[in-house]
């Protein structure tokens, strides 16, 4: 376990290359569990906890926490490691601040990957749930609102043949506060349009969709496909937002594919 001077707590596996995974709201870094253990072999893998999760400290209030204050926490985390360059791959919310990253700081990267995750900046009705689920939040409690919204993430068969992996994952959103989950909301409520971070990039660009996921849909992603000729575009049958658990050999090949020329 380290600490970066951003204040991140992160994880360090394996030698070589260095790959960065983020995680997505309503989650810890033990969500790529499945991937660091593939993956470990063939990289170093730098598995951070973002700001208000884990041990790591939330240093925004619920109102100024931004996605790219929290592409800033990655930057100062590689600077740390004394890398210069990388490949950062991201899970939903983890995706928008790895747009914002591949933005900010295009020359830390040799690529980059969205994994279930979106360029598109909320509409007007999602901004709306975004204010919703803050309210609901304050009213009820996090883990409240996560045992109802956790199971929607997954795609209806892996549900239904795996409850006890659903259950885990919703037992550990008891360890988020309710500020860090409203300050998630209004960072991603707040986020822009990135679709030119990927009409724009030089750099290879991984995109990883599934058939039945509600949170990044498969129609928003197939749009964004067509944006650059650099773009690995994949789509995964019958899984939702969660590929990393429904579908983690099929993940795990892609991202290795993606990440070889440079290992």
């Amino acid at each position: 376990m380290n600490q970066a001077k951003s204040t991140l707590q992160y994880n360090k596996y394996g030698t070589g290359f260095p790959v960065i995974l983020l995680h997505g709201f309503g989650e810890d870094n033990s969500i790529w569990n499945n991937q660091i253990v593939f993956l470990s072999t063939h990289c170093q893998l730098i598995v951070p906890n973002l700001q208000g999760t884990g041990s790591s400290p939330l240093m925004k209030d619920k109102s100024t926490l931004s996605i790219e204050a929290m592409a800033d926490d990655i930057k100062q985390l590689l600077d740390d490691e004394n890398i210069n360059q990388c490949i950062v791959l991201g899970h939903s919310m983890g995706g928008y601040i790895t747009l914002a990253f591949a933005e900010k700081y295009p020359q830390s990267l040799k690529g980059f990957g969205l994994i279930h995750s979106t360029a598109y900046a909320d509409n007007e009705e999602k901004k709306k749930n975004r204010l919703k689920s803050i309210d609901i939040i304050e009213e009820y409690g996090g883990y409240s609102f996560l045992k109802n919204t956790i199971p929607n993430l997954f795609s209806v068969k892996f549900k239904f043949n795996n409850e006890e992996s659903v259950e885990e994952l919703i037992q550990k959103s008891k360890s988020f506060s309710n500020t860090s989950l409203q300050a998630y909301c209004h960072a991603m409520m707040t986020r822009p349009d990135r679709t030119n971070v990927i009409s724009n990039s030089q750099v290879p660009i991984l995109l990883i969709a599934g058939t039945e996921d509600i949170a990044a849909p498969l129609k928003d992603l197939k749009e964004q496909s067509i944006l650059s000729r650099f773009i690995d575009f994949h789509i995964l049958e019958r899984v939702g937002h969660m590929g990393m658990w429904e579908a983690p050999q099929e993940i795990n090949q892609l991202v290795l594919t993606f990440i070889k020329p440079y290992l």
